[in-house]
C-alpha cells in the first residue's frame, strides 16, 4: 500500500527522500496526570530541529505516533512538517490505558475497530495505527480491546501498526494478539525494545517476521546508548538487520536540543556515527535508517 502523508501525498517507497524517523511526536500533550513537562509544544523549535536534521542528515520522513488521548493536533503537526521541509505520517489509536480518553476504546472490539476506521477515513488522514499501548507483561482488558481493534482496522484499511510496549515489556503478547487477529507480522512494529535487555525477546519478534523498534535512542535516563548499541549489534549478528527500526521518541520539550536534550537529530547523527565506528556497514545503515521503515509502512514486501 502506498504511504499516506499528512500533506495529502500518497507516496511509494521510492518517492520518499532521505532518512526516516520511525517514532516521534511533533505535537503531544500527556500532562493531564500531573506532569507539566510531559508535552511537546514548541512548534518553532521542533520545526527548526527537523529542518536541521534534513540539512545535516538527509531527513525526509517522520512518523508521528501521537494517537487518541495524547493531545494530537494533525493540523499543527502538518504545519510543522511543511515548515521543516519534511513529510510526516500521522497516526490514530490508543496509548496504554492510563491515557485512554474517557469511554474509549470501550469493551466492544467491533465498535472500537469501526471508530478507528472512521478516523482513518476523515480529516487529515492518518497513515499508520499507533502507538498502541500496553503497560505490562499482559495487556489490561481495555488495552487488549485497543490492540485487537487496531488489528481489525489495519486489515480494513491496509495500514501498519506500531505498539508501545511499556519499558519493552509485553511485546511478545502484543505480537500474539495482533497476529492472532489476522494481521501479518510484517505489518507490525513492536515498540521500545531498546528499553529491555532481552535479546531472546528481540530475536523472537524478528523471527516471527515483525519489526523490532529501538526507538528511544538518546534517552539516557532509561538506558545508556552504549547498551542500545550492544543490543542492536546482537540482533544484527543474529541476521535480523531487515527487522530493525530506529528513532528518538521525542516526547517532551526537554528532549529538544534547545532545552539541553538530545534532539531529533540524535539517532541520525551521534548514534549512527557510533554504529559505523562499531563496524556497521553502509548497506546495513541504509536498512536501519530508511529501507526498513518504508517497507513496514508500505507493507508490500516481507522482510
Amino acid at each position: 500500500m502506498p504511504i499516506r502523508t499528512a500533506s495529502g501525498r500518497v507516496l511509494g517507497p521510492v518517492d520518499v527522500p532521505g532518512t526516516v524517523l520511525a517514532h516521534e511526536h511533533l505535537v503531544v500533550d500527556l500532562t493531564r496526570f500531573g506532569d507539566p513537562e510531559a508535552r511537546v509544544s514548541d512548534d518553532a523549535a521542533v520545526a527548526a530541529e527537523l529542518a536541521a536534521a534534513r540539512a545535516e542528515h538527509d531527513l525526509g520522513l517522520v512518523v508521528d505516533l501521537t494517537g487518541r488521548g495524547m493531545g494530537a493536533d494533525p493540523a499543527r503537526a502538518r504545519a510543522i512538517a511543511e515548515r521543516a521541509g519534511v513529510e510526516v505520517v500521522l497516526a490514530t489509536g490508543w496509548y496504554y490505558e492510563r491515557f485512554h480518553p474517557d469511554g474509549e476504546p470501550g469493551d466492544s472490539v467491533d465498535l472500537a475497530t469501526e471508530l478507528l476506521v472512521n478516523d482513518i477515513g476523515a480529516g487529515i488522514r492518518p497513515g499508520v495505527i499507533g502507538e498502541i499501548g500496553s503497560s505490562g507483561e499482559q495487556a489490561s482488558a481495555a488495552e487488549r480491546v485497543g490492540l485487537l481493534a487496531s488489528a481489525g482496522a489495519a486489515l480494513a484499511t491496509g495500514l501498519s501498526v506500531a505498539t508501545h510496549a511499556h519499558l519493552g515489556r509485553g511485546g511478545l503478547e502484543q505480537l500474539d494478539l495482533l497476529t492472532g487477529a489476522g494481521l501479518a507480522p510484517h505489518r507490525i512494529c513492536i515498540g521500545h525494545q531498546d528499553l529491555i535487555d532481552d535479546t531472546g525477546q528481540h530475536r523472537a519478534i524478528a523471527a516471527a517476521g515483525a519489526y523490532v523498534a529501538f526507538d528511544t535512542v538518546g534517552k539516557a535516563a532509561y538506558q545508556p546508548d552504549e547498551k542500545r548499541v550492544e543490543l542492536l549489534l546482537a540482533l544484527l549478528d543474529a541476521g535480523y538487520a531487515r527487522h530493525l527500526l530506529l528513532s528518538n521518541d521525542i516526547s517532551r520539550d526537554g528532549y529538544l536540543t534547545s532545552r539541553g536534550g538530545p534532539g531529533f537529530g540524535h539517532v541520525l547523527g551521534p548514534f549512527r556515527a557510533e554504529l559505523a565506528a562499531r563496524g556497521v556497514d553502509a548497506a546495513t545503515l541504509g536498512l536501519l535508517y530508511r529501507e526498513n521503515a518504508l517497507r513496514w509502512l508500505d507493507g508490500t514486501e516481507h522482510p
